[in-house]
């Protein structure tokens, strides 16, 4: 089938209290891992791309798996730009045929976020692609930053209402305390943010940073109107893992199917265990 609609099936979450999963997607072992899982789960899915993996595959590469994968499934599935930084990245995707676009202006001061994402979404919305904004700070494993600090980089709700209300986007990422890759220790989620930022906007909202986030957090957070949650960095921890184990096992091992192939069953239980957590099994 076709490329499914990002809006639609985002919204479907949301009214029915699930999240669907963006699984990033690095080779070809994590796309044919995700869309294993989730035509096994019957889950629809959004195959995250950044611009790194873009860089790494070819994005007519990328593109073209993608759409294979797609027409191949019976189940919803999504290309989805993860954090594109500028308006010609955007329309790089659009041309290669993503089907949906997140731009990520969160970095600049409240009016040149709105002004950057409107000009996406303008561009997108003609064409039928959905639009996913962010707000605030989604840090890194590496961010040091104090209690004071750390509130300045939460999403505010008053500028969340004016981001969704001018810019027009269709769902939200708002900072409310997750972290890109490995966590240090227990993130701490900013629930009452979150649930005040869902009940003024209505809009499905994104949760930045799944991997390592604790099952109750996870549950919660699809509560309060999370329906999409991003993971990538427990995907390539099971990938490089088992690939590790295989190698150390054994010195004889050259073959790339011998280790590879295990390493994509790996990603497949880990994809599993997100779609049954997230409530989107046999959503499809």
């Amino acid at each position: 089938m076709a490329f499914a609609s990002f809006k639609e099936i985002l919204i479907d979450g949301l009214k029915n209290g699930y999240a669907v999963g963006q699984f990033n997607v690095n080779n070809l072992e994590f796309l044919q891992a995700i869309i294993e899982t989730a035509e096994e789960e019957r889950s629809p899915v959004i195959l995250g791309v950044s611009e790194g993996a873009m860089k790494y595959m070819n994005i007519e590469y990328t593109a073209a798996m993608a759409k294979t994968a797609a027409e191949k499934a019976t189940v919803p599935v999504i290309l989805h730009l993860d954090h594109g930084s500028s308006f010609e990245v955007v329309l790089k995707c659009i041309r290669a045929g993503f089907s949906s676009i997140m731009i990520d202006a969160s970095h600049y001061p409240l009016e040149e976020n709105i002004a950057k994402t409107k000009q996406v979404v303008d561009a997108c919305h003609v064409l039928g692609i959905d639009v996913e904004g962010e707000l605030g700070r989604i840090g890194g494993t590496e961010d040091d930053i104090s209690v004071d600090e750390r509130d300045a980089t939460l999403a505010r709700p008053d500028e969340a209402v004016r981001l969704v209300k001018e810019a027009g986007i269709d769902a939200l990422a708002p900072a409310i305390g997750s972290a890109h890759g490995l966590y240090k220790g227990v993130p701490v989620l900013a629930f009452d943010r979150l649930q005040e930022i869902r009940d003024l906007t209505g809009v499905p909202l994104v949760l930045h940073g799944g991997s390592g986030i604790p099952d109750e957090d996870i549950r919660k957070a699809i509560s309060l109107g999370v329906s999409k949650i991003n993971v990538n960095t427990e995907n390539q921890v099971s990938f490089t893992k088992k690939i590790r184990e295989i190698l150390n096992n054994d010195q004889k091992v050259y073959d790339p199917r011998k280790y590879l192939g295990p390493a994509r069953e790996a990603i497949k239980e880990t994809v599993r265990e997100k779609i049954r957590l997230f409530g989107s099994n046999n959503r499809a």
